[in-house]
């Protein structure tokens, strides 16, 4: 079954060694927490913030061990007035057997504002 997993996390400054050491442990944590493996990860899609430009977040991506297949796409998020400042979001399409409530999202840091009600389980 194809599933979507959520994450998000923040930095507190726009320096390259910070955005990926975040995103880095933000991926980690989703197939951590969804017991995946890099053959079952379809695609990811890394978004930033408009304030994030010191580097590609998805840059961190690319780098972790055995993930060189897997397809890593950055793109900037919407600026939206008000929305969350230094935000980082990836959606990770996955193939999977777990249930769509089984999934387990995650939110980091700053990002935690942003679906608390994903957060529950």
């Amino acid at each position: 079954m194809i599933r979507g997993v959520r994450g998000a996390t923040t930095v507190t400054k726009n320096e390259a060694q910070e955005i990926e050491q975040a995103t880095e442990t933000l991926v980690r944590e989703m197939v951590s927490q969804n017991a995946l493996q890099p053959e079952q990860i379809a695609q990811v899609i890394v978004t930033a913030t408009n304030d994030i430009d010191a580097t590609f977040p998805a840059k961190a991506v690319r780098h972790l061990q055995g993930w060189q297949y897997v397809p890593v796409m950055c793109a900037q998020e919407i600026p939206v007035k008000g929305s969350l400042p230094l935000c980082i979001r990836v959606m990770m399409t996955v193939n999977t057997s777990l249930k769509q409530e089984e999934i387990k999202h995650v939110f980091l840091e700053g990002a935690i504002v942003l679906r608390p009600d994903l957060l529950k389980k």
